[in-house]
């Protein structure tokens, strides 16, 4: 199975870009015969950008992604939506990659289960 989880909110000020790591973690970490891609779509791009520091005993959205990616996880960030926040290639960490359109098109297509936050 193959699960596509978009985030559309910033890394911080809501909990919904937490929440859906939270949710996209557990899959892989209970489920290890499913797929999950990550979307990064509109403020959500944000979440992508490395070294964020947050207070301490506040979670991170930057260690959460990594270990997703480190447990097979797939994250693209929209393009468009970089350049309209200023978010630039060599800002974003190296799990990463910059994408578009047609390919959140294609993931969608391919996914099984779509959910987004």
């Amino acid at each position: 199975m193959t699960i596509l989880i978009i985030i559309n909110d910033p890394p911080y000020g809501t909990e919904k870009a937490y929440n859906a790591l939270r949710l996209a973690n557990q899959l892989l970490r209970d489920h290890s015969e499913v797929t999950v891609h990550l979307f990064l779509m509109a403020d959500a791009v944000g979440c992508g950008i490395a070294g964020q520091r947050t207070p301490e005993g506040y979670y991170n959205i930057e260690r959460m992604m990594r270990i997703f990616a480190s447990k097979g996880g797939q994250i693209n960030a929209c393009g468009t939506c970089m350049d309209a926040r200023g978010v630039s290639d060599d800002v974003l960490m190296p799990e990463v990659r910059r994408s578009s359109m047609a390919d959140l098109a294609q993931w969608t297509a391919e996914a099984d289960k779509v959910i987004s936050f």
